[in-house]
């Protein structure tokens, strides 16, 4: 397998498409054809044929559609990523909008097909950035296949909830566990993670973060709060229907009056 990815004097990104179903490939083929510093190296019917291309050739980008016969996505996907510098994949996909946030908050991109013009020349733009600060993607790709692996081992019990959080900081990507977030607030479009030293920025909204966690583990005391439930400690007033969470680490947060009756049972329990 491939993992020496030698910078190149002139920028051209090496891509290949691979998707079960020709019109997919024909799309992606004519809007790819029409970008600069982009190359097609070849395009696949199926992931066997894929990873034997892959395997002696250098590739930067993956089209990869999910759902093909015998061998899906996925699986190709999980056999890159065990390699230190992987080609970023791009998942094509006719996925529901809860899978659609799992790839979001693992910082891959995503084609949602039919796949709109506007939509792809963002991803491509994404592709670019996230190729410029290969740092770490390795991590986050293995990050997501994993989830991917425990989401079916759990798929019969439903406890199939976010394990870490990939955010991305200058010129690397970094894998945060959930375990270690102690409490969330909203940032307009993004989220701050809440960490025992430090606040880490997530591109993503409170309200899709809230579907991926364990509700056993955080729950929201304000519209732009989330707390761990271990880190209450002190709850009380501070006005007319006006109240302060005091958290183990230290920070006091607000509680809405619409959250009060949930928060004061958790002390009750």
């Amino acid at each position: 397998m491939i993992t020496d990815h030698k910078p190149r004097k002139f920028l051209t990104y090496r891509a290949i498409i691979v998707d079960d179903e020709e019109p997919g490939r024909i799309m992606l083929r004519y809007a790819l054809s029409a970008q600069k510093n982009w190359t097609i190296l070849g395009e696949f019917s199926n992931v066997a044929a894929a990873r034997e291309f892959i395997n002696s050739h250098e590739v930067d980008v993956i089209f990869l559609d999910i759902q093909m016969p015998r061998e899906n996505g996925i699986s190709l996907a999980r056999s890159l990523s065990i390699l230190d510098n992987p080609p970023l994949i791009i998942f094509v996909t006719a996925y529901n909008a809860h899978a659609i946030e799992a790839f979001e908050v693992h910082a891959l991109d995503y084609l949602l097909k039919p796949v709109n013009l506007a939509r792809f020349t963002q991803a491509l733009s994404r592709a670019d950035e996230i190729l410029k600060q290969r740092r770490g993607y390795a991590k986050v790709l293995s990050s997501y296949v994993n989830s991917e692996d425990l989401a079916r081992d759990n798929s019969s019990s439903g406890s199939n909830y976010l394990q870490q959080i990939v955010a991305r900081s200058v010129g690397e990507m970094e894998c945060i566990p959930i375990a270690e977030v102690l409490w969330m607030s909203s940032a307009s479009n993004y989220v701050e993670l809440h960490l025992t030293k430090r606040v880490v920025l997530h591109r993503m909204t409170l309200s899709a973060l809230e579907k991926l966690i364990n509700p056993q583990d955080f729950i929201r005391v304000h519209r732009t709060v989330l707390v761990r439930i271990d880190q209450f400690q002190h709850l009380r007033v501070v006005g007319d229907g006006m109240y302060t969470l005091t958290l183990v680490c230290g920070v006091e947060v607000a509680v809405s009056e619409r959250h009060i009756e949930r928060v004061r049972a958790l002390f009750a329990a």
